[in-house]
Order: C-alpha cells, then sequence, then structure tokens
C-alpha cells in the first residue's frame, strides 16, 4: 500500500519513466535469465585493491577527504594522464574526485550549461545525456551516429552548431556501439571549435578498454581540445568495481572552478577508503595498462561462441560491448526481440531503440562481454538456438 500524498506537482521530467536497464533488469529477474545485458563486470575485482581500502578503514580513513578529493589520488591521475597522453593537468586546481562518473557528467552539464542553450551530443547515447540537459532548461539535440560505421557526420555536426551551441559530448569508447574515435576525428572536432565558446564534455570511462592496437584519442591527447574539455572517466569501470560509485574529471582551472561550485553542494567529497585504495593501486601501471588484452579475449571468446548463431555481430573496437544485428531474419521490434529472448530464451540483452531520445530501432540488440566464462557460454548458448 503506497501513501497519498496532498501535495499537487509539476514533473521537471514528464516524458522520463522507469530506464530500460530496470525493465529489463526486473524481467530478467524474473525468468532468472543469464546477463549480457548489463555493462558491469560479474567476476570479482582484484583482491589486492579490496585489501587496499579494507586498510584504508582499518587505518581510520573514514571521516571526509578534501572536497575536491584525496590530495595523493588527484597527483596519481595527473601524473597517470601525463604519461599516457602528454597532458599536464594540475592536480590542485583541474582533478576532481567525483561519486562516480555519472555524477562527473550531471555536475558538468549543470555548471556549465544554460537555461536556452543548446546541447549537441550523438546517438545512439547513454541515456542520463538528455535528462540532465533538459534539467537546466536547454535543448538537447541528437545527431544520429551512421548505422553500421556509427561513424560522426562533420558536415552534419558543422550545420548543426547554431550561436546557442554551448556544449558537445562526446564518448569514446561508444556506449553502445563500441566504436572509438581517432586522432583525425578530434582534428575535425578541434576546427568545428576552434573560435568559440562550445564546452565539449568527454566521458571516457572505458578509455583503457580499446582492441587490436588501437590507442585511446581522448581529449587529453590533443592540446587544442584540451583546453576547452572537461574529461570524466571511472575507477568503477576500470577496475571491475562499479559498485563503489568513484570517478573524476580533468578540466582547465576555469572550467573546473565552476564544476566544483556544484560538486561541493551535491556531495562534497567523494567515498575516503576507496580514493585511499586507489591512490596506492594507481602505482602500479599494469593494473589499467592489461585491461584491453583482458578484455579483447572476453570480446574474441563471445565472437567464438557465437559463430553458430543467427545474429551478426558488428565490430567492437572498445568499451564492454557488442552490437548484434538480427534484421535479416525477423521483423521484430528490438524491444520485442530481448523480451523474446529473455522469456524464450533465458538470456538478457539491451535494444539498441533503447539510447535514442526518439526510439529509433535499427534491429540491433547490445550484449555485454564484461562476464566470466560461464556466462558468457551460457549465453552464447541461448542465442544460438534462436531461429533464424
Amino acid at each position: 500500500m503506497t501513501l497519498n500524498s496532498s501535495v499537487n506537482l509539476s514533473s521537471k521530467q514528464p516524458d522520463v519513466g522507469t530506464t530500460i536497464f530496470s525493465v529489463i533488469g526486473q524481467l530478467s529477474s524474473q525468468h532468472k535469465a543469464i546477463n549480457l545485458s548489463q555493462g558491469a563486470p560479474n567476476f570479482p575485482c582484484d583482491p589486492h585493491l579490496v585489501e587496499l581500502v579494507s586498510k584504508a578503514m582499518r587505518d581510520g580513513h573514514n571521516q571526509y577527504a578534501s572536497m575536491t578529493g584525496l590530495p595523493s589520488l588527484r597527483e596519481a591521475l595527473a601524473q597517470k594522464v601525463h604519461t599516457l597522453y602528454g597532458q599536464q593537468y594540475d592536480a590542485g586546481s583541474e582533478v576532481l574526485i567525483t561519486g562516480s562518473a555519472s555524477q562527473g557528467i550531471y555536475m558538468a552539464i549543470s555548471a556549465l550549461v544554460h537555461a536556452g542553450d543548446e546541447v549537441i551530443f550523438f546517438e545512439p547515447a547513454f541515456d542520463s545525456y538528455a535528462p540532465v540537459v533538459r534539467l537546466q532548461g536547454a535543448t538537447p539535440i541528437g545527431l544520429k551516429l551512421q548505422v553500421p560505421d556509427f561513424a560522426i557526420n562533420w558536415d552534419e555536426l558543422r550545420a548543426t552548431i547554431t550561436p546557442r551551441t554551448r556544449m558537445i559530448i562526446i564518448n569514446t569508447p561508444h556506449n553502445p556501439s563500441a566504436q572509438v574515435l581517432s586522432a583525425a576525428d578530434l582534428d575535425q572536432l578541434a576546427a568545428l571549435t576552434r573560435n568559440t565558446d562550445i564546452v565539449v564534455l568527454s566521458d571516457e570511462v572505458y578509455e583503457h578498454i580499446l582492441f587490436d592496437g588501437r590507442k585511446h584519442c581522448g581529449m587529453a591527447t590533443h592540446p587544442e581540445l584540451a583546453q576547452r574539455s572537461v574529461v570524466v572517466s571511472s575507477f568503477g569501470k576500470t577496475f571491475h568495481v562499479t559498485g563503489w560509485r568513484v570517478g573524476y574529471a580533468l578540466a582547465p582551472a576555469a572550467l573546473m572552478e565552476e564544476i566544483v561550485k556544484v560538486h561541493q553542494f551535491m556531495m562534497y567529497a567523494a567515498d575516503t577508503p576507496m580514493q585511499v585504495g586507489f591512490a596506492h593501486y594507481l602505482q602500479n601501471p599494469q593494473n589499467y595498462l592489461q585491461l584491453s588484452p583482458f578484455y579483447q579475449e572476453k570480446r574474441d571468446r563471445l565472437l567464438t561462441l557465437m559463430q553458430d548463431s543467427p545474429f551478426k555481430l558488428l565490430p567492437s573496437a572498445g568499451s564492454f560491448f557488442i552490437l548484434a544485428s538480427y534484421g535479416h531474419f525477423s521483423d521484430e521490434s528490438d524491444s520485442e526481440m530481448v523480451k523474446r529472448l529473455i522469456v524464450d530464451h533465458g538470456v538478457a540483452t539491451i535494444p539498441l531503440s533503447a539510447f535514442y531520445m526518439d526510439g529509433t530501432d535499427n534491429k540491433l540488440i547490445r550484449l555485454s562481454f564484461a562476464k566470466d566464462d560461464a556466462t558468457l557460454q551460457a549465453g552464447a548458448e541461448a542465442l544460438c538456438q534462436v531461429k533464424g
């Protein structure tokens, strides 16, 4: 029984309901489906990292950290970014530890986007971008990436930019398409934003998960773009601890100053013992440099296991994901296909239409290979039973 409210409300997000991830999760739980849907590992993190965090708790690191984050962690991140990408961020004024990458994205949009502004991003897109933009009284503009290669149409972007464009949101490696930006793409973005006040918000949570020898081309690798960019990344995605909810942001001091103004009233400081643990864990670069071969093996395992399925798997250049096409054997909507896979075959995936504001259906579903071998085996076997 629910409690009736006597308050009349006007919703700020009347079009936002329960996310597809919750809907799929509930249906999957009901049917005990194999989970190839969630972008979260189902295998344990490094026990050494757990011990580092546990030791931090035992040693008394259980109170507020510095508002912008533990100094040793910010310094470790600044050094890591400089070594890998060449950009030097000041640990004191240009690095912020956040309560998850999602919070970092929210804060950057909230701090830097004003009512009446326009924010351009690329669909399919992570489902939080548009709602957060609307909460600022701004207009989200989703440009559709070209299927099946999911490349940015730079001429279309150029034609879409107006005097009201305040921010462009980039995501590389990309969720859900699993494609990555190249150095040439960054040059295009730099040329389009040059001599403007457009901020680039770059969601780089999969920065250490690229395949087949590719290098991460994030905003910190491009000196001109770094000057106008907020880069957001995730310890949770990198170290298999998505439930710890700790991330970080990098930005020039003038941009970061505005973001911190939101951060201090939103949560003040991220979890202290996790920060202590991460500061120690980052001292060994192999803890993040080994992720690409680790996940490439999982991607390749799923590709091999799915060879006899009716689905056509698209190339995956990075991230936890791979897209599967089924339009050649079924006219079902992607939502109907996903529900059928759960109910009839006991395997959970995500419909790509959930990543579009208008529900565009390209007859594609998203599979996550951030799973243990047994789950990949069982999920692939179930998908191979689907009738083509």
